[in-house]
């Protein structure tokens, strides 16, 4: 069955950094486009990042170009986001979704950006 399987979530100071990692099952990976979601506490959720099939073309939210990257290992079915300098208004949880013509989500993973 389909799976995405996010983890690398956690407590982090402010100015710190975390890599979080979607693994993939169950479809071919290689067509799908990632994204990378967040959504904070009584917030909607709002798309973070997006990578193409390829990997060769990405886009961000403007409040993290600059501080994330995503990318994705095509061999090994995983999307990783490197999140650098990262801001108490990061908290959120963290899901990773798959598009092209179904989607996908993942059961998310929460980051805490605190003192």
């Amino acid at each position: 069955q389909v799976q995405l399987v996010e983890s690398g979530g956690g407590l982090v100071q402010p100015g710190g950094s975390l890599r979080l990692s979607c693994a993939a099952s169950g479809f071919t990976f290689s067509v799908y486009t990632m994204r990378w979601y967040r959504q904070a506490p009584g917030k909607e959720r709002e798309l973070v990042a997006h990578i193409s099939s390829d990997g060769r073309a990405t886009s961000y939210l403007d409040s993290v170009k600059g501080r994330f990257t995503i990318s994705r290992d095509n061999a090994k079915n995983t999307v990783f986001l490197q999140m650098n300098s990262l801001k108490p208004e990061d908290t959120a949880v963290y899901y990773c979704n798959a598009r092209f013509g179904s989607t996908y989500w993942g059961q998310g993973t929460q980051v805490t950006v605190s003192s």
